[in-house]
């Protein structure tokens, strides 16, 4: 069964109701975000189901990390209509972990019997592998630890939609890859809809089902990832599709032969 979906505060009137034919548990329809004079969001539309994997990828300011925060409920569009599970975690690039507070009652933060469930926290972190880290406290963790607390934080409420900004950014290449494989696996597991905001063409071919790239406010590029798993960077269709991508987003080969032959012409 689909996570109930709820409406976040917009300034469009009242938002519509999904019917359960459509079993959309996001629903995201012209959305717009205007911060002074300019619209970051100029209309936005997307759709997730339970268990899609979505990244988004686009240029720095395109307002990529903004659509993951109204989706969060950390901030409000100015018009449009959010609809959105009621159960959502953040996965951030920083882990933002309490300092104060030991492992394992920074995966229950926020709990109201937070005191009383141990139990579940170290459920939850025996599954990114750190059962024996929940007495630690989080400045003994090194950066590939942190975050993977901040994971299973996140996956311990079994949110129907986890948004993760950017949160491997911060880690060397082969925690990264760990991470990759760490992900994957604990979606599948738990089969949250997932938005991944990433600069990272590589990282959201190897994780997606689809790819969006935003842009000039809008979602302009929709692609689905056609790639057997476990997916690997020396496939052809892995490189096709990335050259694509980068084309899109202006920086691959034949983005940077129009701009030449425009600066010469």
């Amino acid at each position: 069964m689909s996570p109930s979906a709820e409406p976040l505060d917009t300034t469009a009137g009242p938002p519509q109701v999904l019917s359960a034919a459509e079993e959309y548990i996001v629903d995201v329809r012209g959305v717009r975000r205007v911060f002074g004079d300019r619209a970051v969001l100029d209309g936005v539309d997307l759709r997730l189901r339970q268990g899609d994997f979505i990244a988004l990828l686009g240029p720095s300011g395109a307002g990529k990390t903004t659509l993951l925060r109204i989706l969060a409920g950390l901030d409000a569009a100015d018009g449009g209509q959010v609809l959105a599970p009621k159960a959502r975690s953040v996965v951030f690039q920083e882990p933002r972990l309490v300092p104060a507070r030991r492992v394992w009652r920074n995966v229950v933060l926020g709990s109201r019997r937070a005191r009383h469930e141990r139990g579940r926290a170290i459920a939850a972190l025996a599954e990114v592998g750190l059962a024996t880290h929940a007495d630690a406290w989080p400045v003994t963790l090194s950066g590939g630890e942190a975050q993977r607390v901040a994971l299973a934080r996140a996956l311990a409420t079994e949110p129907g939609l986890l948004l993760l900004d950017e949160p491997f950014a911060a880690l060397d290449a082969l925690t990264r890859i760990r991470m990759h494989d760490l992900v994957g696996e604990l979606v599948k597991r738990h089969r949250p809809a997932v938005l991944l905001v990433t600069h990272d063409v590589d990282e959201a071919i190897l994780l997606a089902d689809r790819i969006l790239i935003l842009s000039d406010g809008s979602i302009g590029v929709d692609v689905t990832v056609d790639i057997d798993e476990p997916r690997r960077r020396s496939d052809p269709r892995f490189q096709d599709l990335r050259q694509q991508l980068l084309d899109k987003l202006g920086v691959g080969r034949a983005a940077r032969a129009a701009a030449l032959a425009e600066i010469g012409s």
